[in-house]
């Protein structure tokens, strides 16, 4: 059965871009999705940033333009962006091994090391192509989460450092550098090496060094339990039928909702444990190349960034680059980089002719990859619809100088 919401708006309107005022609100009834917020770009402005439906079902709290979502794996970008830092300050290598940074970590008693993770290096797992597939399989170890437990004899919740030791004990899945596979493991050891080789926490980094330099101060690593989201946050709301979770927590109650227990954000950090709105992601894209100045990295960097890998690892048009899936369009790319858990779907845009979006929704659609697809083509269709780009800047309204 169809949810019953009364979607409304919040945000600014803009003349000559109400056509995104009716492609959203129907994208939430047609999904039963409570909530979203949307924010654009043109030309390093923000033209738009509206709010639409509900940040809390219960409480009716309506959706604000910088209301703070869960962004999943568009924390993989700001990851590969620290690193980069790390390596124009000289503090890092990109063809370093891994390992040899994260030396401390060890294996689990008895269990044998597979000799080729030694040759794994940041690059590769900048590009996923460490060696590691089976994160992404049926069973995946970050939802295996009593497999890690019980393996290292610990209470849990785990963390990233839990699951490296725990996967050090296991097989790799193809030599390094030889393919591409998706690996939210890979993002999970780049944390670590960014606290390795910063000496700070890895939150107080990035914080530090990419986030606050551009005027992003809100956003922050989330907390798993409703009573630790932040000021400002969304409720998580599961799509209508999903059950009730294992509880990641060994104390209270065992079955929980998927968003508050079924998995452990806080140990999902550098790969998917961000909070931040549409206004801050899209700030953070522009400030790459300096688009919105400052710039956060050098101009050869962002080229690197975005290049193909050499050797090529797949053999399609697009590509992943570093932290970005990237496409090559007439004179420059198109980089772009989406987020999915359970409550949560999230996306962010940058395009070659000045464009930047960024859409974030506070429930998953039980058909993820279909909504992924409608929500890249209602966009588009909307940025076609304006035929003159207001000249105004939102940024100011939102903090950002």
């Amino acid at each position: 059965m169809r949810a019953s919401y009364s979607p409304g708006q919040t945000g600014i309107d803009v003349a000559g871009m109400e056509k995104f005022d009716e492609l959203i609100p129907a994208l939430l009834e047609k999904w039963d999705i409570p909530g979203g917020a949307v924010a654009i770009a043109k030309d390093g402005r923000l033209v738009f940033a509206k709010g639409y439906g509900f940040a809390d079902i219960e409480s009716e709290e309506p959706v604000l333009p910088d209301s703070l979502f869960r962004i999943a794996s568009i924390s993989k970008p700001v990851t590969a962006v620290a690193i980069l830092t790390l390596v124009e300050d000289g503090l890092l290598d990109l063809d370093e091994r891994a390992f040899d940074v994260l030396d401390h970590l060890e294996a689990p008693d008895g269990e044998a090391l597979d000799s080729r993770i030694n040759e794994v290096t940041v690059r590769q797992l900048l590009y996923h192509s460490g060696g590691w597939e089976s994160d992404v399989a049926p069973g995946a170890v970050w939802w295996s989460h009593y497999r890690v437990t019980s393996q290292l004899d610990i209470p849990g919740p785990i963390v990233c450092e839990d699951v490296i030791r725990f996967m050090l004990g296991q097989p790799l899945d193809f030599d390094p550098g030889t393919q591409f596979a998706y690996s939210n493991f890979g993002y999970c050891i780049l944390g670590r090496i960014v606290e390795e080789k910063s000496g700070q926490p890895y939150e107080e980094f990035v914080k530090e060094n990419v986030l606050m330099p551009i005027g992003i101060r809100r956003a922050r690593i989330g907390g798993t339990l409703l009573e630790d989201q932040a000021d400002g946050e969304v409720r998580y709301h599961g799509f209508p039928g999903l059950e009730l979770a294992y509880s990641v927590f060994p104390d209270g109650p065992q079955r929980v909702p998927w968003p508050y227990g079924g998995y452990y954000i806080e140990g999902f950090d550098s790969f998917a444990g961000w909070i931040a709105s549409p206004p801050d992601l899209v700030r953070f894209a522009l400030s790459l190349d300096g688009s919105k100045p400052p710039a956060v990295l050098e101009p050869e960097t962002v080229q690197l960034m975005t290049s193909r890998p050499d050797p090529a690892l797949r053999d399609t048009k697009h590509y992943y680059g570093m932290g970005w899936s990237v496409l090559p369009i007439r004179d420059g790319v198109n980089w772009w980089h989406n987020g999915s858990l359970d409550g949560t779907r999230s996306f962010l845009v940058r395009t070659y002719h000045g464009i930047a979006w960024a859409a974030l929704f506070n429930s998953r659609p039980k058909e993820s990859r279909e909504f992924g697809s409608e929500i890249d083509r209602l966009m588009w269709e909307g940025v076609r619809d304006v035929n003159a780009w207001p000249t105004h800047d939102l940024f100011p309204e939102f903090g950002y100088e």
